[in-house]
């Protein structure tokens, strides 16, 4: 037995995403007034009393979809009925008994499994005296609730209890596992229609969410962890970016912020490109988002089965490199989402690239080769002054924060930083991963004897890496 299933159906617009984000504790689905916004199932892993289930969320039964996936959205529908383990049917209590209502009631009545009859809505308990009639839709308990006034979400919690099959130890084993920190998070992001969704369900290895050729199809970030060499991974899929003037609805502008979300959230960005299509607006805002997270990321060239037989990888990444100069850091990897191709590749590349926004320099190490940098292109003399760097220090990971302590920061231009920044890029292992730079001047702080003690010890030779907890102490903390 593994971790039960519990899916939210109904008709559009009784709630469904609201129930599970209010349970959730946490925004987990779209939620807006326009009928049809979920369209994949969104699910939420549970824990309570020692329970582990899975919610759910699903699109409405019986919608007309505006983007003609009326057919993918039911196919999700069903998957996520045949999975489930109960059912939560919701209907919406002032509004009585509806023909959708009825449907949804034919719909599940043949599926023997525990259902539990939901009433949204219920403000006010004078409501709960005249839900009697939905009994005529659904043979299962009900729960009357308000999501928008906090009503009874407790006694919906201990009614799911209450219908899930017995537990086991694979129950509890399996909870464990999806709770426990994947290896990475991975966000994929890119415009519409770029294979995106593709990709995800060949990680997946399931129709995990809806692929179609409508550009927009996606609208939730949607988690979804797979393993692969028998370690855990989260892939973020969102919804595809259009320009801005072109945001028609609040949908829109919700997938256009979850992008964004999904990017802060992520360890390492996928940024995919069609191999068909050249850069876009779109493309650079996303690009332009990426680098101001100060987030490692990967080019991903998508449906390159697709490609004229005379392209070939390296034209791709001079071209990408060529609309994005402050990103010649960034591999490049070509991928068929399609049939697979390359796909375990691009994944360990994506390891790999992590691992270098977390790995720490040592600060002997580091202050050497800083030293050495200098003594080969020493700074430029600026308003009748020496730029003098006193040492260097890592302070950080993911990414990657230097502090380079100096004598005066305004002394350096910016050609001086990118040489540095290129040297530490080359020398450590940071070559495909963002790094941030940072000079402080000596009068930043009140510190300068422990900076100038600093300073004649590395002048001196010694080891700073045995010394640097007893000189350095929370110095850079402290500030």
């Amino acid at each position: 037995m593994s971790v039960p299933k519990v899916a939210i159906v109904g008709r559009p617009n009784v709630g469904k995403s609201s129930i599970m984000n209010w349970l959730a504790h946490k925004r987990v689905s779209v939620v807006d007034p326009m009928a049809g916004v979920t369209r994949d199932r969104v699910t939420y892993l549970m824990h309570v009393e020692d329970r582990y289930f899975e919610l759910i969320d699903t699109g409405g039964i019986g919608i007309v979809d505006v983007g003609e996936l009326t057919d993918e959205v039911d196919t999700q529908i069903r998957i996520a009925i045949e999975q489930a383990d109960v059912i939560m049917f919701v209907v919406e209590g002032p509004a009585g008994i509806t023909a959708l209502d009825q449907e949804v009631s034919r719909r599940l009545w043949k599926i023997e499994k525990p259902k539990l009859l939901v009433v949204n809505k219920c403000d006010s308990p004078k409501v709960d005296q005249e839900v009697a009639e939905f009994y005529q839709v659904a043979d299962a308990p009900m729960v009357t609730i308000s999501v928008k006034g906090n009503r009874n979400q407790d006694l919906l919690l201990h009614s799911i209890l209450k219908v899930l099959p017995d537990a086991d130890d694979s129950e509890a084993e399996e909870g464990e596992q999806l709770e426990e920190v994947p290896e990475l998070k991975l966000a994929i992001v890119g415009r519409r229609n770029v294979g995106k969704s593709t990709f995800i369900n060949q990680l997946a290895d399931d129709d995990r969410v809806i692929v179609s050729e409508i550009p927009g199809t996606t609208r939730d970030s949607i988690d979804v962890r797979f393993q692969m060499d028998e370690k855990a991974f989260i892939a973020i899929d969102t919804p595809g970016v259009r320009k801005r003037k072109s945001l028609a609805n609040n949908v829109e502008w919700y997938g256009l912020a979850r992008a964004k979300r999904s990017i802060r959230r992520a360890n390492v960005v996928l940024m995919f490109f069609d191999c068909l299509e050249t850069v876009s607006k779109v493309d650079k805002q996303l690009v332009g988002e990426i680098h101001s997270e100060h987030k490692p990321c990967i080019f991903v060239v998508n449906k390159w089965d697709l490609a004229p037989e005379a392209t070939a990888t390296t034209d791709w990444a001079e071209y990408l490199f060529k609309n994005f100069s402050h990103m010649r850091h960034v591999p490049v990897c070509v991928i068929t989402a399609k049939e697979g191709r390359n796909i375990k590749k691009l994944i360990n590349l994506a390891q790999s690239i992590y691992k270098q926004s977390r790995f720490r320099a040592k600060t002997g190490e580091l202050n050497k080769l800083v030293r050495a940098a200098v003594k080969n292109a020493p700074p430029p003399v600026r308003m009748n002054r020496t730029p003098r760097i006193l040492y260097a220090t890592q302070v950080s990971t993911e990414p990657p924060t230097i502090v380079i302590k100096c004598n005066a920061a305004e002394l350096f231009d910016e050609d001086y930083k990118r040489y540095l920044l290129g040297v530490l890029r080359e020398r450590l292992p940071f070559k495909e991963v963002p790094i941030k730079l940072y000079f402080r001047s000596k009068s930043d702080d009140q510190r300068g004897e422990r900076e100038e003690l600093i300073s004649s010890a590395l002048d001196k030779g010694i080891d700073m890496d045995e010394f640097e907890d007893e000189i350095m102490g929370t110095d850079l903390d402290d500030e």
